[in-house]
């Protein structure tokens, strides 16, 4: 099947910590796949070599900066990965499949950090509208309690900087989540990440199919 840069789409997947996006992105690139799309499949912090070296920084326990340093190392990263990898393959036809994009900032910098604090969301958002020219087409939220999705991810590998953080700090992040989607319902659909891992991916494929 061939696509034309109008035709490309930009997919991205949001949720707090454990709730599965790597195994539910694992299936929708095989449908993809299947489909005969050709896509790129990425992530954030990260997706190119400059934002990759971004993501050790924030990521790293030992890094020690405050909120507005983050926010902002976050947007360099975007930036790079932007011009770098996702603009150049939307303009070449190919989707692309994004883990996490700005609705993770602004859940996690803007509610988790900055306690929904008005100041620190129109800092975000003015530097969404000045340095992120494309939004997803379709942002696919992954929905499950957040203690489950903490039990989940404390079954891998060691907590990261944000891994880190306490209970409270991810039941804003939530909320982040849940009020963007009220606020964009049409680009934001809420996936039921709970249930089996085949009945998650068969929701999303109906979320994603009308794509097509």
């Amino acid at each position: 099947m061939s696509q034309t840069a109008t035709e490309a789409k930009f997919i991205s997947f949001e949720g707090t910590e454990g709730v599965g996006k790597t195994t539910a992105i694992n299936s929708l690139c095989q449908r993809l796949t299947d489909a005969g799309i050709d896509y790129v499949r990425t992530r954030e912090p990260g997706g190119s070599p400059f934002a990759e070296q971004l993501r050790e920084l924030l990521l790293d326990t030992k890094t020690d900066i405050n909120d507005d340093t983050e926010m902002l190392l976050m947007f360099a990263a975007r930036s790079d990965h932007l011009a770098k990898v996702i603009l150049p393959a939307l303009e070449a036809g190919k989707w692309v499949v994004c883990d996490r994009f700005v609705d993770s900032t602004v859940a996690y910098q803007g509610y988790g950090r900055g306690l929904g604090d008005a100041a620190m969301l129109n800092k975000i958002e003015g530097l969404i509208n000045q340095f992120v020219p494309r939004l997803p087409d379709l942002t696919l939220w992954l929905d499950l309690p957040v203690e489950e999705g903490m039990q989940r991810a404390g079954k891998r590998s060691a907590a990261d900087r944000f891994e880190q953080q306490k209970m409270a700090f991810f039941e804003r992040v939530y909320q982040g989540f849940s009020q963007q989607h009220q606020a964009h319902p049409q680009r934001i659909h809420r996936i039921d990440a709970k249930g089996e891992v085949e009945d998650v991916a068969a929701r999303i494929w109906q979320a994603v199919s009308p794509q097509l």
